[in-house]
């Protein structure tokens, strides 16, 4: 990709984005409503669009544009990092270093967690932005105050002002909340963010929005109590809001609220799953509550969303192939599925896995481990058996069933590999943490074969409960690669084992054992799900479903809506006129998706010819024991395990050689908190810290 063509999208990108924020920011001042407002609609009120052609044009248009564009500018950036003349990591290196001090950790505590300089600085802006739009709601709306009801007071009219801006602000959370949990998202490579890496964002944002949410519900029954309206809670208007959508809404958003407290939902996952998938209800009745005026503004990330999970709904309606699966004394196993070729991904990607058998709507989130260059035809996830989903498919898969059903999501995972500029990397995991850094590790130890590449010291320190637990750093290594030669890598491995004080008498390098299934015609092998062109595809499918919504809603009001709004004497429905929205932003995805997927499998089955054939692995015990040159044997040689003790982070870091030291940790909420303290102490300034977290 030439540096003009980046440099000219990323212009479009920054523009579009600022224009995009100075509206919002304007709204609710005097100068949009009596100046800006009045003169778009008097050039946009059409018979097409009506009222709602402001909001489409100024909300809707210019992130749908940057959605679009994004697509084009992924697939030319996978190009040019395939490219092998690239020479992005030296650039890369240099933004990195002049951006280290926004990415190193400033707060360090509960509830947010870790959060870097960055992003205290955006949610500082955010902050200010719902302050400042409040501020000004009620500026204007104290200067224009309206009396709703004969004899009422004016504390109480500015009461229940009040009770309406705090809905206002909250929709400016909503119009954010759905961007971090759409997994497939062009937008979010654009800031350097994955689902995965964002998620507390979603969460943060919906604490907010239901804080405002409900004080704004409260409010207004307050106020229709204080000045005996409490009939206006079983209103349906046909011209104005609906207040019995609006309670259907909170409702079901309080009882999502209420179960993803943490708490609430360590102890019940299952409960808060299911509670969760409520949310295709909450947004029915928010939108009939909130109108089609509201619903355009929000209608991005929305429409994003929908596209995305309807491509997921697609991808997991084929059943994956599952090839073998490697089972660990240690209550861990790794499973093995058949990949088409041309599927890459990068370390730290995430798969989503349905086991039907087990649970038919639970899906659970785990690391690749595999790596795409070393293991073409396969693709693996590591899962401890920690709850009870996990805890049934262990027992599974140690009864020696010859066969099991699964269906995948993904893989979901950032769009290059920046860990490879450091120096040194010094890596720090917990338990089952140690598998989102064996992708790293493989990915390493592929960059062994290539000629002068650039290979970080690496030193890896493991923390486990039980000296079972070592077994899973024989997972290190993949089940079948191309060939590496293990001893090129500058690797150290610190093990921990903190439950027992002593080693026991056999060497606890335990044998695996490794269970191949059968294959059935109707598992095939995991691909994307619009193929290796699936940026592109992808810009192709919010392109064409959002231009057909544009004109199938601009005919839809133009040969309905507008005539019996202005010809037959009524007023059509406000209800009706969101439950057109909504039919058409679905119909035009659902369409426009199925279509664009056909096409792609057509290309795709003309290109293979014929489908991926199974790597035939022989189902003996793998042990790490063995001859010298075994590479099972170099990781025990490389390997030191201590009992008793947990190790001192603060020493290990603080000793660290180098002037960068990538700092990567992924384990329980205190290994993570200790480490990013340690970093952002300032005791050391070669020290680059990034968490890998997936505990949601």
């Amino acid at each position: 990709m030439s540096n003009r063509t980046v440099s000219i999208l990323r212009l479009i990108f920054l523009v579009v984005f600022l224009g995009w924020l100075v509206i919002w920011i304007m709204m609710p001042t005097k100068t949009y409503k009596n100046g800006w407002m009045p003169n778009l609609q008097s050039k946009l009120n059409s018979t097409y669009f009506g009222e709602q052609g402001v909001n489409l044009l100024l909300f809707s248009f210019p992130v749908m544009l940057i959605a679009a564009l994004s697509c084009v500018y992924l697939h030319l950036q996978k190009k040019s990092i395939r490219s092998p003349s690239s020479t992005s990591t030296t650039t890369t290196g240099v933004k990195t270093n002049r951006l280290a001090f926004w990415r190193r950790p400033v707060v360090v505590k509960a509830p947010l967690g870790i959060v870097t300089a960055i992003e205290l600085a955006f949610g500082l802006m955010f902050v200010s932005l719902l302050v400042w739009s409040l501020a000004n709601y009620l500026y204007v709306s104290f200067g224009q105050l309206h009396m709703h009801m004969p004899g009422e007071k004016v504390w109480e009219a500015k009461f229940r002002s009040v009770s309406l801006r705090l809905g206002y602000i909250g929709n400016i959370c909503w119009a954010l909340l759905f961007f971090p949990v759409t997994r497939g998202s062009s937008i979010l490579p654009l800031f350097g963010l994955t689902s995965e890496s964002s998620i507390k964002y979603h969460i943060w944002l919906g604490h907010l929005s239901m804080i405002l949410f409900a004080a704004h519900t409260v409010g207004f029954v307050i106020y229709w109590a204080m000045t005996n309206q409490m009939v206006l809670l079983l209103q349906w208007s046909k011209t104005y809001v609906s207040n019995v959508a609006g309670e259907i809404a909170i409702v079901l958003a309080m009882a999502m609220w209420i179960t993803s407290i943490p708490r609430v939902r360590r102890k019940m996952f299952e409960l808060f799953f299911y509670t969760h998938h409520l949310y295709a209800l909450y947004i029915f009745f928010y939108v009939l509550h909130v109108g089609a005026s509201y619903f355009c503004m929000l209608l991005p990330g929305i429409f994003l969303f929908i596209v995305d999970r309807y491509l997921r709904f697609l991808q997991s309606y084929q059943r994956a192939r599952l090839v073998l699966a490697r089972v660990l004394p240690c209550g861990t196993v790794e499973l093995n599925f058949a990949k088409t070729q041309g599927l890459d991904y990068n370390p730290t990607s995430i798969l989503f896995i349905n086991v039907p058998s087990i649970s038919k709507l639970q899906w659970h989130p785990f690391t690749v481990t595999s790596n795409p260059n070393m293991e073409p035809h396969n693709l693996s996830v590591v899962i401890k058996s920690e709850g009870g989903w996990s805890q049934k498919l262990y027992k599974q898969l140690s009864s020696n069933v010859n066969q099991i059903q699964a269906s995948v999501e993904g893989p979901y995972g950032p769009v290059s590999s920046h860990f490879l500029r450091h120096e040194a990397l010094v890596m720090f995991s917990g338990g089952s943490g140690i598998t989102s850094l064996i992708s790293i590790i493989r990915e390493i130890i592929f960059q062994t074969t290539k000629p002068d590449s650039h290979l970080p010291r690496v030193r890896l320190i493991c923390a486990f409960k039980n000296t079972d637990d070592l077994s899973m750093l024989q997972l290190l290594l993949p089940i079948y690669s191309t060939p590496f030669d293990f001893s090129l890598i500058d690797l150290q491995i610190e093990a921990y084992v903190t439950r027992e004080t002593e080693q026991p008498p056999a060497l606890a390098w335990k044998p695996i054992q490794t269970v191949s299934f059968k294959t059935d015609s109707l598992d095939s092998p995991i691909s994307r799900v619009l193929g290796p062109n699936n940026w592109l595809w992808l810009g192709a499918i919010v392109t064409s479903s959002f231009v057909l919504f544009l004109v199938t809603l601009g005919l839809t009001t133009h040969f309905y809506i507008y005539p019996i709004d202005h010809n037959t004497g009524e007023i059509y429905h406000y209800s009706f006129t969101c439950l057109w929205y909504m039919f058409l932003v679905c119909s035009c995805i659902f369409l426009v998706s199925s279509v664009i997927l056909l096409w792609c499998k057509r290309q795709q089955n003309a290109l293979e010819g014929k489908p991926i054939q199974n790597v035939e692995v022989p189902t003996h015990d793998i042990e790490l024991e063995g001859l010298p040159h075994h590479p099972e044997t170099l990781i025990a040689q490389k390997t030191q395990v201590q009992y008793g003790t947990r190790p001192d982070l603060k020493k290990i870091l603080l000793e660290a050689e180098g002037s960068d030291i990538g700092v990567l940790v992924c384990g329980p909420r205190k290994m993570r908190h200790d480490v990013a303290k340690i970093c952002s102490s300032g005791l050391a300034d070669n020290l680059h810290f990034e968490s890998i977290s997936f505990d949601w």
